[in-house]
């Protein structure tokens, strides 16, 4: 089974040319070693409490369980056994790698590593005789990333392996490809790309970075360099398992590692990371959100958490930034309520808005700063005034409501580009694209994309891009489709789709995954566009 949860672009020209491939240096193993040890350590610990939660619980009338775990291959008897394999001993195949972990090596799997031979270039290595230039050279190309190419980042999960697919997105060539991947320790809910050299506490006010901040079902965040491939560990993590990395890197040995905290803090999340929102204007500032109902404020210099902030009284799990008001947070949360709430005045009492039922996402309208969407599980979407906050949540009037979707919008995004154009997904497996006018919404086009059910509608963030729609579902596939090519959306913006003489073929790309995965053994629908009018919309406007 394979499903893509969240996915992110990249604007045009912050990737490098050519990335860099991670070189495993000796001090990297030191490290990787260290916070293995202390994984390791850590797991045991749980071991043996746990059992002696259950030598407790069962009054001490079974014998205590050894304090390591041992790997035995069943002992073969008789005429079983093959006298040519007698001189290999297989029954004692283990006695060695037993003894050295209870010597404390618990790297003693990889104990030959640092006996290996190893060379700086192929040519070096009187083994290998082929020449490695041509090699390189087309490997080189390969990995080529141009100027006029955009990243699409896509959260797997498949086979219960998690993963960070990083795709090249060739709009002219009509092509997507994965670039490279990241393994990741859960599964991933929320990506987001950050434009800053993360960690760098001197990094000059125009200088660029392409990272990846990751939550996952972890409480931990994890930043990844985009610009690097097959790196083994990421460049910082956000939450209390940076504790481990501190320590890998330290020369003094750790004492005793503390016990993971699950109640709720100032200083890390305690439970899955919902949402991410890097602050486009202070780029050093990003926002997590988490299903611990805590909104937490991370300074990517320090990677420290600056300020958490509890609004909700259950799980948040959508965020978005103002774009005119730099401080101002949008969060949506479990507890059916909206707040957009100064980061600077934590204290204050910050605007609530109420929906019907929980939140799924929220986003302001980057073309009117003081218009917000939110979306919710029962398939409504909501437009709010942010300068009309009601004294009571419950008596919130909206501008308008929709009933866009008969299940969950489960994901929705306001075009940057084109003003009023904006974009719907939902679990009943059906993509609608919006035209928001004064008069209130209509619908322009309703497809389904054969992803499943939709997680992620994303539009491009360039200008030459505009119409670009990267949607992905429970089926594992991403989709980019390009929205100026179907009829109906050149006919609602024609004042902004350049004119193209005879016929449009629509443009839907994507990579092609195997068929092997089935959803919930339901029938897809076929497509279906024109323009709806205003049917499914209900103004509350007085």
């Amino acid at each position: 089974m394979s499903m893509i949860t969240a996915t992110a672009w990249v604007p045009r020209g912050f990737a490098a040319p050519f990335p860099t491939k991670y070189a495993f240096t000796d001090q990297e193993f030191e490290r990787i070693q260290k916070l293995a040890r202390l994984q390791l350590d850590d797991a045991r610990e749980d071991l043996a409490e746990a059992q002696a939660g259950n030598n407790s619980e069962d009054g001490g009338s079974h014998s205590k369980a050894p304090s390591k775990l041992t790997l035995r291959m069943p002992k073969p008897t008789g005429h079983d056994v093959d006298d040519d394999l007698k001189e290999y001993d297989l029954e004692h195949y283990d006695d060695d790698a037993v003894e050295e972990e209870d010597e404390g090596d618990t790297m003693g799997m990889f104990g030959n590593v640092k006996s290996l031979a190893y060379h700086e270039s192929n040519a070096d290595d009187p083994y290998i005789t082929l020449q490695e230039n041509e090699e390189d050279d087309d490997e080189r190309e390969e990995l080529q990333i141009l100027a006029n190419d955009n990243l699409v980042l896509a959260a797997r999960i498949e086979d219960e392996v998690a993963h960070l697919e990083v795709y090249v997105y060739e709009d002219e060539a009509d092509n997507l490809y994965v670039h490279h991947d990241i393994m990741l320790p859960a599964i991933p809910l929320a990506v987001e790309w950050i434009n800053l050299p993360v960690g760098k506490a001197e990094a000059a006010a125009d200088e660029r970075g392409n990272f990846v901040a990751i939550g996952t079902m972890d409480p931990d965040i994890e930043l990844w360099d985009l610009d690097m491939i097959d790196c083994m560990y990421p460049n910082a993590i956000l939450g209390q398992g940076s504790e481990d990395a501190d320590a890998a890197k330290s020369e003094t040995p750790k004492k005793k590692k503390k016990k993971k905290s699950r109640k709720a803090n100032d200083n890390y999340h305690v439970d899955a990371v919902l949402s991410l929102a890097a602050n486009r204007h202070h780029r050093n500032l990003l926002a997590s959100s988490s299903a611990d109902k805590t909104v937490k404020l991370w300074d990517l210099n320090t990677t420290k958490c600056a300020k958490s902030y509890s609004y909700h009284t259950d799980k948040v799990c959508s965020l978005a930034w103002h774009p005119k008001e730099s401080t101002v947070l949008l969060s949506g949360s479990y507890d059916r309520t909206v707040v957009a709430a100064d980061m600077r005045a934590p204290d204050a009492k910050a605007p609530r808005w109420g929906v019907e039922s929980d939140v799924e996402q929220v986003r302001w309208d980057p073309h009117d700063p003081n218009i917000f969407y939110v979306s919710t599980e029962n398939g409504v979407l909501h437009c709010h005034d942010a300068r009309h906050a009601p004294k009571d949540p419950s008596q919130t009037k909206p501008l308008w409501t929709l009933q866009a979707h008969d299940e969950s919008i489960s994901s929705f995004d306001v075009n940057p580009i084109i003003a009023g154009f904006l974009v719907t997904g939902s679990t009943d497996r059906q993509v609608k694209l919006w035209n928001v006018q004064p008069t209130g919404p209509s619908m322009v086009v309703s497809r389904n994309l054969e992803v499943g059910k939709v997680f992620s509608t994303t539009f491009a963030p360039d200008q030459e891009v505009g119409f670009r729609l990267a949607v992905a579902g429970s089926k594992g596939s991403v989709q980019i489709w390009d929205t100026s090519t179907n009829p109906a959306v050149r006919r609602a913006f024609a004042t902004r789709v350049a004119p193209v003489e005879g016929e449009v073929k629509e443009r839907l790309i994507g990579v092609e995954e195997d068929e092997s995965e089935s959803d919930d053994g339901e029938d897809e629908e076929g497509d279906a566009n024109g323009d709806a009018g205003h049917e499914g919309w209900e103004s509350m406007e007085e």
